[in-house]
């Protein structure tokens, strides 16, 4: 009986070892019809890959002004909110912005797609510079450095030049205004070449107000990466 034991124990091991061979074989087969899409799953994004992201653009107050996301977009308008729906972006990790202004075509039922947002050329910069080092499916919070400088003060002759009395004008009021392809903010712009940018009224003396256009942050997640 005792020489049958080790004969037993080699059927085993001969028995596992078949089986993990042929696991192994039907794991290569997949990954081979699988091609190498999916390596991108486990890589980090470098200088020059394409990488298409969805991503929320919020106030200071942390509403969402702009998002891709579907859910978040019925949220805000079945409370009754404003909020633009937009397409993703697909943007070069590291690439620099060749525009003052990069228009993000945004959706409203009021208007549909015939408007677009005004995303800055260094809010642009920031993202495609801190997206370096993410994975596919990772979520970030990107903050805006610069943002405390896009404030302006409408004095009160200007903002009744444009149709506004400034006692109707409060604190926490948002205020849209129209800009063009250069660094320049248009009062009152209406013509079609301008895009949207939404601010926030901070301070209001019987001089005149100040309102914030700057975003502290946007929020991006990585929906997928081409390798250079």
């Amino acid at each position: 009986m005792g020489e049958k034991k080790p004969k037993q124990q080699t059927k085993t091991w001969i028995k596992a070892l078949v089986i993990i061979a042929c696991v192994l074989f039907v794991v290569l087969m997949v990954v081979s019809a699988m091609g190498t899409g999916w390596l991108s799953f486990f890589s980090v994004i470098k200088p020059g890959d394409t990488v298409t992201i969805d991503y929320t653009i919020r106030d200071g107050n942390g509403a969402p002004l702009v998002t891709t996301d579907q859910q978040l977009y019925n949220q805000v308008t079945g409370s009754g909110a404003g909020i633009f729906f937009a397409k993703q972006l697909v943007v070069v990790a590291n690439q620099s912005s060749a525009k003052a202004v990069v228009p993000l075509a945004v959706y409203s039922p009021s208007s549909g797609w015939t408007k677009t947002f005004a995303l800055f050329g260094g809010e642009y910069e920031e993202i495609t510079r801190n997206i370096i080092g993410m994975k596919q499916n990772e979520q970030k919070s990107i903050s805006i450095p610069f943002k405390g400088s896009m404030t302006q003060t409408w004095s009160a002759d200007q903002l009744k030049s444009n149709g506004v009395n400034i006692t109707e004008v409060y604190i926490g009021n948002q205020v849209t205004m129209g800009v063009s392809d250069t660094p320049e903010l248009e009062k009152n712009a209406t013509e079609s070449s301008y895009s949207l940018r939404i601010g926030t009224v901070t301070k209001k003396s019987a001089d005149g107000v100040s309102i914030d256009f700057g975003y502290p942050s946007i929020d991006v997640t990585i929906v997928s990466i081409t390798k250079v």
